[in-house]
């Protein structure tokens, strides 16, 4: 026969992983999901504002600007990533906000199908392009050979094999630019569906 002591030790269990399980549904309500719709098929990344909270903000609000509507994956590298958010199909540069914050040190890695932030050189500089990453790119991690790394901020949850087909296609140089598709690959609109 129970005594009173292992039953509330027993409710105390249940509660804490009650608390939990509604901790960690919390947390996947607070991810957002947005979704690529791209001329090759849609791509869904779920993006991570805790670990890149000011990453996150940023990608959002040129989501919900409409900005990516149109643009292309300019840069595309089989054996690395596909880039894009920045470029229109005629690969003229569309004006960005000002940069934000690098916040590459925040625990995610530059693994297969994770997305991040593009950058110049200069830490502090990523504005609107971002790429997804088509295999493990550990030198893109914080610290890397120039100190500072690349700001991972969400991965894909739908469409890797989109990703795929973006990361296989045949590319070539357009004026100064090298490992552009020879084919258009057009996000046609990028919308928030979570």
């Amino acid at each position: 026969m129970p005594t009173k002591r292992h039953t509330l030790s027993i409710l105390g269990g249940l509660a804490l992983a009650g608390g939990m399980l509604l901790t960690s549904a919390a947390q996947a309500a607070d991810q957002p999901r947005v979704k690529l719709a791209t001329s090759m098929g849609d791509i869904v990344v779920e993006l991570n504002p805790e670990k890149a909270p000011k990453t996150v903000a940023n990608f959002l609000q040129y989501v919900n600007d409409k900005f990516y509507d149109g643009t292309i994956f300019h840069r595309v590298i089989g054996n690395f990533m596909i880039q894009g958010g920045g470029f229109t199909p005629d690969m003229q540069q569309k004006p960005a906000r000002s940069p934000i914050p690098l916040e590459a040190n925040n625990g995610l890695k530059n693994n297969t199908y994770t997305i991040a932030m593009a950058r110049t050189a200069v830490p502090d500089s990523a504005t609107a392009q971002f790429f997804i990453n088509v295999q493990n790119n550990d030198s893109l991690n914080a610290p890397n050979p120039d100190g500072h790394g690349y700001a991972v901020f969400g991965k894909v949850v739908s469409g890797n094999d989109v990703v795929d087909k973006i990361k296989a296609v045949q590319t070539g140089n357009a004026g100064p630019h090298q490992n552009v598709p020879k084919t258009p690959v057009i996000i046609k609109s990028a919308t928030v569906v979570k």
